[in-house]
């Protein structure tokens, strides 16, 4: 019950089939183009913060896509049952697998989930200019951003329809506090120091009293901001590769990062639209964005 892209369909079905998982793992969860990055960053840093301080941070020479692994993007495309015990404890990994799609082996741990999504409108356009970049194909030819946006209304979207793909993680955060947070990129983008001190406490890595006042939390903060990570010159050139046919440029992982910017691509009307989908299909759920 929902939209897989079909060049991850296979390894969709690995994972599923043949994912084991640890009480001790983490799982990174999100639709494409809501925060991943970031979140990849910041459950990096807090985690290793004790093994490597910020200075010397892995995320100084590496992207971060190939710090935390993606299941249906890397482990799994490369592998019908890839050798994940080398993986030191906890293990990170990402997906963008809806809660409801994701192996038993997840729902039945006591592994963690963290679920970061962002205003739908601004993860549309976002996703439209990572798709443009990465195509090698003329932008003139690309579909017309109101037929793009007439198949984002109808739940035609990767992992999606995007309603289902939020309630879903929006549910099970509610039926269990211990295994699952559901975590908004806009509020990250408000007050990310007390958020990284709330990830912190929920993956079990919290701050200490002399870490907090020595300025620890504020150098996550800072490492793992857009400004920061797209200046590196790790993140400016070069392709992350994960099959001869899925490669993605370093760079188009940090574009702009702003709330809002749908603004200056979709009319009033469409995201008056878009609005009263999400309403309806959201109904009491409780969720809703701005």
């Amino acid at each position: 019950n929902f939209w897989c892209p079909g060049d991850v369909l296979k390894s969709t079905i690995f994972f599923q089939r043949n994912f084991k998982a640890k009480d001790s793992d983490i799982i990174l969860a999100s639709i494409p183009k809501s925060g991943t990055t970031w979140l990849k960053s910041l459950s990096f840093s807090i985690i290793n913060r004790k093994k490597c301080t910020t200075p010397e941070s892995p995320l100084l020479i590496t992207n971060p896509h190939d710090l935390v692994s993606c299941m249906e993007y890397d482990l799994f495309l490369k592998s019908e049952n890839p050798d994940l015990e080398a993986f030191s404890c906890p293990r990170i990994f990402s997906t963008h697998l809806p809660y409801h799609a994701l192996p038993q082996s997840i729902l039945n741990t006591k592994c963690r989930i963290i679920y970061i999504c962002r205003n739908p409108l601004d993860q549309f356009i976002s996703l439209r200019h990572f798709l443009l970049e990465n195509s090698g194909e003329d932008q003139q030819k690309a579909p017309p951003i109101d037929e793009a946006f007439e198949l984002f209304c109808k739940g035609l979207y990767p992992f999606g329809p995007v309603w289902d793909h939020a309630e879903g993680y929006w549910n099970a955060s509610l039926n269990d506090v211990q295994k699952v947070v559901f975590l908004k990129y806009e509020d990250l983008k408000i007050d990310a120091t007390s958020h990284v001190k709330m990830l912190a406490e929920f993956l079990g890595f919290p701050f200490s009293p002399e870490e907090d006042e020595n300025g620890v939390v504020k150098e996550i903060v800072k490492l793992c901001s857009l400004e920061n990570l797209k200046n590196m010159e790790v993140n400016k050139n070069g392709l992350l590769v994960l099959s001869p046919t899925i490669k993605f440029k370093a760079r188009s992982f940090f574009r702009k990062g702003e709330v809002g910017d749908w603004k200056n691509f979709l009319n009033n009307s469409m995201a008056e639209r878009y609005k009263k989908i999400m309403e309806e299909k959201l109904g009491k759920s409780g969720l809703a964005f701005e």
